[in-house]
């Protein structure tokens, strides 16, 4: 296999900014404009004005839930959730290839596949850290919706319709026993059983109150880089975050993260520095309030990014 560089942020490396306006995975017409509310919200200014050069490559054609087939319930809109997948999954492998640091901006959480698929199709052993209300570790046999947004998890590590699961010609696209889920408050039975009974790692909103953000975050370093892993996923769903600071997604949950919690928790990441690509999903601005999802979400990326209240002195 040839050697690519999966440069880390603190490198300053190019950013290469691919919108991904899927909205077929959930039910909420306007995820889709999630890569154009976060661009009206400043993030490629915010960036190049923290040193990082951005290279914006536009959207990726995705299909309109208006012309889509919804296909079978139990795994609705699944052709078109394949396609779209692989056209993210080429965009990505092509910025991994070129050396930059793929920022990937849904769309709902099923953008997590294409963009993994893309990721691993250079190279496959990669931890992914999952910040989440939801386990989204469903599969069509166990989801009560039939809504993928709820199953990439368990796509990215193996299990699930063979085309989804074969996106990017990579099978899995993530390393189970390198996989952490954070933020947990909204989890079916089924496959709440699924995520115990696996070889992940898992926080619940409980373990954050009980051990603080700090603790976890530190621990889930250790889980995802243990090996000599060197590669790290990060997948961020907005509604990991309490719906009283960010209102604008389609499925919030109460007792999510606090506003500061959500940056230290990425101020946490930029100083462990591992992350080597990255996608932000289910901003909804139909849903949100002034764009204020997406504002915070461009703030926890600058957090991400190294951006600091006092930057120290050279």
């Amino acid at each position: 296999m040839d050697c690519y560089s999966f440069p880390v942020l603190k490198s300053r490396p190019t950013i290469e900014l691919i919108g991904a306006p899927q909205d077929l995975g959930q039910v909420h017409r306007g995820v889709d404009m999630g890569p154009s509310a976060v661009r009206v919200a400043g993030l490629v200014p915010r960036l190049e004005s923290m040193g990082f050069t951005v290279v914006d490559v536009g959207n990726v054609a995705c299909s309109t839930m208006a012309t889509a087939s919804e296909g079978q319930a139990h795994v609705r809109y699944l052709d078109h959730v394949v396609q779209d997948s692989e056209l993210l999954a080429t965009a990505v492998e092509k910025a991994v290839r070129a050396g930059h640091f793929p920022l990937v901006i849904g769309g709902d959480h099923s953008v997590a596949i294409g963009t993994l698929g893309g990721v691993a199709s250079v190279e496959p052993r990669q931890g992914l850290l999952w910040i989440d209300a939801h386990a989204d570790s469903n599969t069509p046999e166990t989801s009560p919706s039939g809504n993928i947004h709820g199953m990439p998890v368990a796509v990215i590590l193996g299990d699930g319709p063979a085309t989804l699961v074969n996106v990017a010609g990579v099978n899995p696209k993530a390393l189970e026993d390198h996989t952490v889920l954070l933020g947990l408050r909204s989890v079916d039975r089924e496959e709440a059983e699924r995520v115990r009974d696996s070889k992940m790692t898992y926080f619940t909103m409980h373990d954050v109150d009980q051990r603080g953000v700090a603790a976890l975050i530190e621990e889930a370093v250790a889980v995802l880089t243990a090996d000599g892993v060197e590669r790290v996923h990060l997948s961020f769903d907005a509604d990991a975050i309490d719906p009283r600071e960010a209102p604008g997604t389609g499925t919030p949950v109460r007792g999510g993260f606090s506003y500061r919690e959500s940056h230290l928790m990425m101020e946490l990441l930029a100083e462990a520095d591992i992350i080597t690509s990255a996608d932000f999903s289910e901003v909804n601005p139909v849903l949100d309030e002034h764009n204020k999802t997406a504002e915070l979400i461009v703030h926890l990326i600058s957090s991400l990014a190294g951006q600091r209240v006092v930057e120290p002195g050279t």
